[in-house]
């Protein structure tokens, strides 16, 4: 066959291009109207309070105001316009709502960052070198698996008293430990694969496989983990300071809001001081939720949409 005949074949040839894990996702969320709304929900939640939140000042935000406690929401002659009414101390429930949705998205991306970096990291070396070191890092993730690990956190924070970055910290401790048995388990299904052992065969430092090799092709996963984790950590953190064992008093969040209801008074005939938490709180979870499924899909080729 002439040089020209093969160059006509080659022409004819399709050529497959395989989209990135990013580029999968994104078109799976973009396929998915109910996952693409809650994404942008999502961030615009995170955006508005960001910005919004910082035209408060915090110490204004933490003061007890005698004249306005309990104010239902609207206009009140010489006291002020409360959209939202104010809270049992007399405050804004409106700028409650905005800073304390940002505290809570604050300690729930960096406890969900952390836990997730540990995790990662801890389940990359484990899965990948095995052994030993895979015994002991799988003993002592059995050992945090087992404890109760809501009543560690409820006797710490009771001991330490933290503040809201030793608040953080106590979470991150016990936040890991999921992260880094998915990612073992995922390790060790991709060790198998030839394109790592081709590449121990040439020679390939172990460093450079795990971290240019491996790591890339697990890069879905971990993502879905990463949006799971954040909504599993906001669960944790409004839980703990709804039963008064999450952030310090006067710090606002979206806990400390729905502990309002816990008096029979507030829940039945004051809707407006934890109502507006509570329902920010299943509207995120909620979205969380179909944005995790869709990225989901997107890590199974088999049910993919596109």
């Amino acid at each position: 066959m002439d040089e020209k005949k093969k160059n006509q074949i080659q022409d004819t040839v399709p050529v497959t291009v395989i989209p990135s894990p990013w580029e999968v996702m994104r078109r799976e969320i973009v396929s998915d109207k109910l996952a693409l709304v809650s994404l942008i929900f999502f961030c615009t939640v995170i955006l508005v309070s960001f910005v919004w939140a910082a035209t408060f000042d915090p110490a204004e935000m933490e003061l007890v105001h005698v004249r306005l406690l309990n104010l239902s929401p609207g206009y009140h002659e010489g006291r002020g316009n409360f959209i939202l009414g104010t809270d049992p101390f007399g405050r804004d429930v409106l700028g409650q709502l905005v800073v304390g949705a940002r505290n809570s998205f604050i300690i729930s991306f960096t406890v969900a960052l952390a836990s997730s970096f540990i995790g990662i990291v801890v389940g990359l070396f484990a899965g990948y070198y095995g052994g030993n070191f895979d015994n002991i890092v799988m003993r002592l993730v059995d050992f945090f698996t087992v404890v109760p690990t809501l009543m560690f956190i409820i006797v710490l924070v009771v001991i330490i008293n933290p503040t809201p970055v030793v608040f953080g910290l106590i979470m991150t401790v016990f936040g890991w430990v999921g992260v880094a048995r998915q990612i073992r388990m995922k390790t060790l299904q991709q060790g198998v694969m030839a394109y790592i052992k081709a590449s121990k065969t040439l020679g390939t430092p172990n460093i450079v496989i795990i971290f240019r090799e491996l790591l890339p092709n697990i890069v879905s996963f971990m993502v879905i983990n990463l949006i799971l984790t954040i909504a599993g950590t906001m669960g944790i953190e409004t839980g703990l300071t709804f039963l008064g064992f999450g952030l310090p008093p006067g710090t606002p969040s979206l806990g400390t809001m729905v502990s309002y209801a816990s008096t029979p008074t507030v829940l039945q005939n004051r809707l407006w001081q934890w109502l507006p938490a509570a329902v920010l709180i299943f509207l995120m979870m909620l979205s969380i939720n179909y944005v995790g499924q869709a990225l989901n899909r997107a890590a199974d080729a088999k049910r993919r949409n596109v």
